[in-house]
């Protein structure tokens, strides 16, 4: 994993309180954990990717959503 944090998320991840910021370090887990824990990335550049990574997957699940909405809404009877 080589991916590196854009300026966006930067930014938001420097927002974040020390709460947020510690509920978004324990949602971090695999490569990107490893990556922390070894020192070959600071916890802000996590912070960032790890914003990246959840915005992507809800993002994604909403997509899915959607499109499960409006097929099931074809098959819905209308009294």
């Amino acid at each position: 994993m080589k991916k590196l944090p854009s300026e966006e998320y930067l930014k938001k991840a420097e927002k974040l309180t020390g709460k947020e910021a510690e509920y978004l370090l324990m949602r971090i887990h695999g490569k990107l954990g490893r990556r922390v824990d070894d020192n070959k990335i600071s916890s802000l550049d996590a912070l960032a990717i790890q914003l990246e990574i959840e915005d992507d997957r809800r993002n994604e699940w909403r997509k899915n959503f959607n499109e499960l909405k409006a097929r099931l809404s074809k098959h819905t009877v209308r009294l």
